[in-house]
């Protein structure tokens, strides 16, 4: 994976890395490597031999991330891949499991020749294998003969046989002391006794070479999960204008909407992936409030972001991913009038749309509904969460004991009850006049008393002594403008307490 480059074509140029106290070589330019330089070496004794060497401390995060954005270029091969970091001193790489995608490229010969061409168009010197295994196809592209190779199925023994001993991908101290013993090959090792050499050297010389084998099973870990469900595109020619992206949208959504049909499934995060020619990927996602198929409604929602998605210099391959899915709930027809259907079937699909619209123009976190709760406070009986989210009961309680009122609620609601000055004839009644903001309004017309009691079993009950729950006379007051508002009265059960009144929504 390291590459140098330098302007001066014939100075030869080497990276370095401290370990030990000293600076070790870790990846040379062609031209140091023309001089016996080699990766290993430390660059005292290669100053030795080229006085006028050049040299860089090795930049191991820069590295990483170079890595991670050629992994993501190679997704445009197969959706499952991952990157490997420099493992003693040793070149980087990518692992690419291609199960199932090398028909894509007509086979895989096909596939190896289209990678090595992405790779020397962004300018990395790349050595590749295919194998069974994900040890053979390591062991082989860093130490085979050519720097393009396909082994043969179950042909890995015969591959891995001349191959040394670090090959397999073990440590130095072990590979030292194989190399001490005359294990200095695979094939060395295929034919001692198990039981010895595990006892001498321990179970991971037996666990990689069954690894390569293919004795014994090794996954690979992609850098992001291998998507269930998706679509991909590829190009003779980069695509770099809007109309061909529309184009290409569409026929994406019918793909992956056919394969969810078939599952039952709809998507709720869809991700839309180019890969550019310099190797790079653009991204745009989109998310919707409850699961979706129509790839028509899918693709308005895309093209609201459209002008975000940068092509750049174009691109060559086209990827559509289902992120996120969930079980596709078939609709109900109604047997009814027209006016029925359109009630219970339209409405509610344009809304479900609208709100999809919503949250992915203005953000999904943005687009709120009200979630009921198990409390008797007005002010503590719903939340706001987002559209998005899945409607859920509150853990504690069952759906059943949600409380819903018997009597209408205002349209708006205060987030905490203001305090308020009232004009009452006797105490227990309503008022005829209340002052709030400074403001007077009289009364024409009152309507109650609602009595909400106390939360006793709530730590955030309404209390105003320790101790001492207090329960609520709600009333719907009407001035002479016709404004309505919801006030109540605190109750007490002792007589010393003053009176206290409050104002807590607005009907109108």
């Amino acid at each position: 994976m390291q590459t140098i480059t330098t302007s001066q074509s014939n100075s030869p140029l080497v990276t370095v890395s401290a370990e030990y106290g000293s600076w070790t070589i870790t990846a040379v330019n062609d031209e140091a490597a023309a001089l016996r330089l080699h990766s290993g070496l430390s660059l005292s004794d290669a100053q030795i031999l080229v006085p006028d060497l050049k040299s860089h401390e090795v930049d191991n995060v820069a590295d990483r991330k170079a890595l991670d954005l050629l992994a993501d270029s190679c997704g445009r091969f197969t959706p499952c891949v991952a990157a490997e970091a420099n493992t003693s001193g040793g070149a980087a790489g990518i692992f690419l499991d291609i199960s199932g995608c090398e028909h894509l490229f007509g086979g895989e010969e096909g596939l190896l020749k289209e990678l090595k061409k992405h790779l020397q168009k962004l300018g990395y010197l790349n050595r590749l294998a295919v194998a069974d295994t994900p040890g053979a196809a390591w062991a082989v592209a860093r130490f085979g003969n050519d720097g393009c190779t396909s082994v043969e199925p179950g042909g890995q023994r015969a591959a891995l046989g001349p191959l040394p001993v670090s090959a397999l991908r073990l440590s130095s101290k072990v590979i030292e002391g194989l190399r001490r013993v005359g294990l200095k090959t695979i094939y060395d090792l295929s034919v001692v006794a198990r039981a010895p050499l595990a006892a001498r050297f321990g179970d991971s010389v037996l666990v990689r070479l069954d690894q390569a084998f293919g004795r014994r099973f090794e996954t690979i870990t992609p850098r992001r999960p291998a998507p269930i469900y998706y679509s991909r595109l590829s190009f003779a020619e980069p695509i770099s204008h809007r109309n061909g992206i529309n184009a290409i949208l569409d026929k994406l959504l019918i793909l992956l909407c056919e394969q969810l049909t078939v599952a039952h499934k709809g998507l709720q995060s869809v991700l839309l992936k180019g890969y550019r020619t310099d190797g790079t990927v653009a991204k745009l996602r989109i998310g919707t409030a409850r699961p979706v198929c129509n790839p028509i409604h899918l693709g308005h929602l895309f093209r609201e972001k459209l002008d975000s998605f940068n092509l750049e210099y174009g691109i060559d391959v086209a990827m559509l991913v289902a992120e996120r899915t969930a079980r596709l709930t078939p609709g109900q027809v109604s047997m009814g009038d027209s006016f029925t259907r359109q009630l219970n079937g339209e409405i509610g699909e344009n809304l479900g749309y609208l709100l999809d619209r919503l949250d992915n123009r203005i953000g999904a976190s943005r687009v709120l509904r009200l979630q009921c709760r198990a409390r008797h406070l007005p002010e503590y009986a719903t939340k706001s969460i987002p559209v998005s989210e899945i409607p859920a009961v509150d853990e504690s309680v069952g759906e059943s004991f949600v409380l819903k009122p018997q009597t209408a609620r205002p349209l708006r609601l205060l987030s905490m009850p203001e305090p308020i000055r009232v004009m009452a004839p006797v105490p227990d009644h309503p008022p005829i006049l209340f002052r709030w903001h400074q403001r007077p309004y009289r009364v024409v017309r009152a309507e109650g008393p609602e009595r909400i009691s106390p939360e006793w079993w709530c730590d955030n009950a309404d209390k105003l002594f320790i101790g001492e729950a207090v329960a609520r006379d709600y009333y719907r007051l009407e001035d002479e403008k016709g404004a309505l508002f919801w006030v109540f009265r605190r109750v007490f059960h002792r007589q010393n307490h003053a009176m206290s009144w409050f104002i807590h929504g607005f009907f109108a």
